[in-house]
């Protein structure tokens, strides 16, 4: 997958939807800002060879931007996430425009007390996916609170880690969404360390998100091969973006 430069490193910019518009929140839950200028963002991200898109009402179980989903991906390359719990569900999204899919929670499930790391992925739905879409359209979210894989929206703790989760998850998966939800909204700076241990600990591409803010930030993980979710940053301007390179 090919993303945009900005400065030296590679930065995907973020579009959160919730309730027909463009929102963010801090550490999944109070709402930071919101937008009804869905054109206007477009046109700020017109150039970028990547867009992340979620869904989050989908992914709360609380209804979908559909029509939104459409039209964004009809104007941006969007990879697209939010709420992806069936196969189907991901092939419509590819057939909504979508260049891949991002699936969080469907690729785990509740641990069993006599097994309790290898009961946490579904393997299952992990190849229903690459049946349906092809391993290079799946992007697994490996989304990681103190330690630990979370899902839920970031409500349940699974006993796995990151590196764990990327390990079992690689042959089923084109790339890692890494997001360190500690640092996730608070434009306080993200934990590289804990993002290398995860790109080290897989052969797929790794995009990480939460926290980071900073032009140097971007550039360290590039460095490393590791690409950048900006959001909030970008949408409060601390960060602001030159017309990236396309490729």
């Amino acid at each position: 997958m090919a993303a945009s430069d900005c400065g030296d490193g590679v930065l995907i910019p973020s579009i959160d939807l919730k309730g027909g518009r463009i929102v963010q929140l801090v550490q999944g839950e109070s709402l930071a800002l919101e937008s009804t200028d869905v054109d206007g963002w477009i046109d700020r991200f017109r150039g970028f060879d990547a867009v992340q898109l979620i869904d989050l009402d989908a992914a709360m179980a609380l209804g979908n931007n559909d029509v939104l989903v459409r039209y964004i991906a009809s104007e941006l390359p969007c990879r697209v996430g939010g709420g992806v719990r069936s196969a189907q569900r991901a092939h419509e999204l590819i057939n909504a425009g979508a260049t891949h899919v991002i699936v969080g929670s469907s690729l785990y499930r509740g641990a069993r007390a006599n097994d309790p790391q290898g009961q946490c992925i579904n393997l299952d739905f992990a190849k229903e996916l690459v049946r349906e879409i092809g391993a290079p359209r799946v992007i697994g979210a490996v989304d990681s609170k103190a330690g630990h894989v979370v899902i839920h929206g970031w409500k349940t703790t699974l006993p796995l880690t990151a590196v764990e989760a990327v390990r079992t998850l690689e042959p089923y998966c084109g790339e890692f969404l890494y997001t360190h939800v500690d640092r996730e909204g608070l434009m306080q700076g993200t934990d590289i360390p804990a993002i290398l241990e995860v790109a080290r600990a897989t052969t797929r591409q790794v995009t990480a998100a939460g926290g980071i803010t900073t032009r140097e930030e971007i550039d360290q993980l590039h460095r490393h091969g590791v690409h950048a979710v900006v959001g909030m940053a970008i949408y409060t301007g601390l960060l602001t973006l030159d017309q990236p390179a396309t490729g």
